[in-house]
């Protein structure tokens, strides 16, 4: 355990290379110590000693950001190849998907797993670009397992309609029909089964109970 100041001063011999020495052992253990620096760096490491937390020294360097805590046997740094137990809600966001001139919607599939499908115009529902008329087409970026959601509004004036591509698979091969009402929600669920099937199930006409 060593923290310094990595100052080297001037000195004898000997000295300077004990000082050199004592650096180094504070950058191999990460500033670890039970008391936080008394010098302190921009983005420099400190491994606390007391509650076991490995921080980082923020941009403007006035404070440590929390990247977890370690121990012998444990950590709270999520992991991809071990299961583990979350002690907050784990939120996801929703990305807009904006539709080409032509009504095609393209998924990115590497960007979220909740989407919302929109006109050209950024607006969140479907509406008169193409006639009302727009695809879902198949989606970038597949990856096997991966599943999520899509909404789908309509506008105030509400008949807009979606086909869909080769890829998404509906119960007994037949895609939903949107509802046609104004401002009416739909909603498809999907789970990736393979690189080009994605099975899909719509809840149609989903609203407030009366």
């Amino acid at each position: 355990m060593s923290i310094h100041d990595y100052v080297i001063a001037n000195a004898d011999g000997a000295t300077v290379r004990g000082d050199i020495n004592s650096v180094l052992l504070a950058i191999a253990s990460n500033n670890s110590n039970g008391s936080d620096p008394s010098t302190t760096f921009a983005y420099q490491f400190y491994f606390d000693t007391g509650d076991a937390k490995l921080k980082i020294r923020n941009s403007a360097n006035n404070g440590y950001i929390t990247l977890g805590t370690f121990t012998a046997s444990a950590t709270t740094i999520a992991q991809t190849d071990t299961n583990q137990t979350f002690s907050v809600a784990q939120r996801g966001s929703v990305t807009n998907v904006d539709a080409t001139t032509g009504g095609a919607l393209a998924v990115n599939l590497a960007l979220n797993n909740y989407f919302t499908l929109g006109d050209n115009a950024g607006a969140n529902t479907l509406g008169s670009d193409n006639s009302g008329v727009y695809t879902l087409s198949n989606p970038s970026n597949i990856v096997v397992g991966q599943a999520g959601a899509l909404f789908v509004t309509q506008d105030s004036t509400g008949g807009r309609t979606l086909g869909v591509g080769t890829y998404w698979h509906f119960p007994s091969g037949t895609a939903p029909t949107l509802s046609t009402a104004g401002n009416a929600v739909d909603r498809i669920d999907y789970v990736v089964r393979t690189s080009t099937s994605i099975h899909a199930v719509a809840t149609l006409d989903v609203k407030t109970t009366a």
